[in-house]
């Protein structure tokens, strides 16, 4: 289960890279940011929603596909060479961006997931 969606949410996360990337025409990681974004939301929300016994249903969807599509390493690297490049403000702001924005997404997934 966790492979099949870790398959299925690599793929959506390039397809979702691809987009962004030619929608947004600047240096600022906005692609990985809105995908973090997105699923922390989901995940969030899933989590809250899925019962803690649907074992194969959290695997798939949770772990797998949620975890395949957010980018934490994406994350890691794209700050690391904004802050190698010198660019260490737009560094910072990335990161501050993202963790906020996405503890507020989760929060809010779960939020609307208990509704």
């Amino acid at each position: 289960m966790v492979a099949i969606g870790g398959a299925l949410g690599a793929v959506m996360r390039y397809s979702a890279s691809l987009l962004g990337k030619s929608m947004w025409d600047t240096a600022f990681p906005f692609s990985t940011l809105a995908i973090n974004v997105i699923g922390s939301l989901m995940i969030g929300y899933i989590a809250a929603k899925l019962p803690v016994e649907a074992l194969h249903w959290r695997a798939l969807i949770i772990t797998g596909i949620l975890g395949g599509f957010t980018t934490f390493s994406a994350f890691s690297l794209e700050t690391l060479t904004l802050w190698q490049s010198g660019d260490k403000p737009t560094a910072a702001l990335y990161i501050c961006a993202s963790i906020m924005l996405c503890l507020a997404s989760v929060w809010l997934g779960d939020w609307l997931g208990r509704l």
